[in-house]
């Protein structure tokens, strides 16, 4: 099930994450990837993605 735009601003927020205005749901996860310390690939995924433990997974596959 597709995370909610509410749900990753949140996410963002706990991570101490200021939210630009504006920001899309793809730039604000990859923003968070980032600032998790991760690879920032949300929605470059092509059929297949190698990244089982990423939180955004299964929203990155079906975009």
């Amino acid at each position: 099930m597709a995370m909610k735009m509410s749900d990753i601003k949140k996410r963002a927020k706990e991570l101490g994450m200021k939210v630009k205005r504006g920001m899309d749901k793809t730039e604000l996860i990859k923003s968070i990837q980032l600032a998790e310390g991760n690879v920032d690939c949300f929605g470059t995924a092509k059929d297949f993605c190698d990244q089982l433990n990423c939180a955004w997974r299964e929203d990155c596959l079906e975009h």
